[in-house]
């Protein structure tokens, strides 16, 4: 069973940049576009960024600009480069392949004050 775990989350001051770094068991990486996706409480989760294994990205609107998603399937690991972080962000992350194949790791939360 395929596992994920994300880190990098905390608080930051609005305007300030994140690291969300995400490292995964078995072979789901090298394979399948992987994503970050968001929630928060109450809402239904989105996806913000992804990457295909060939490495084409895509990017929500609201993100555009500001985020980078990369990956390095060698050591299953996906990344977030969050720049220019507003309140608006603030939410759990989570990655999983696109569409979501895995089961959905614990996320890292992301605190921006304003």
């Amino acid at each position: 069973q395929v596992q994920l775990v994300e880190s990098g989350g905390g608080l930051v001051q609005s305007g300030g940049s994140l690291r969300l770094s995400c490292v995964g068991s078995g072979s789901i990486f090298s394979i399948y576009t992987m994503g970050w996706y968001r929630q928060a409480p109450g809402k239904q989760r989105e996806l913000v960024a992804q990457m295909s294994s060939g490495g084409r990205t895509n990017y929500a609107e609201s993100v555009k600009g500001r985020f980078t998603i990369s990956r390095d399937n060698a050591k299953n690991t996906v990344v977030l480069h969050m720049n220019s972080l507003k309140p608006a962000d603030a939410d759990v992350y989570y990655c999983n392949a696109c569409p979501p194949l895995a089961s959905w790791g614990q996320g890292t939360q992301i605190t921006v004050s304003s």
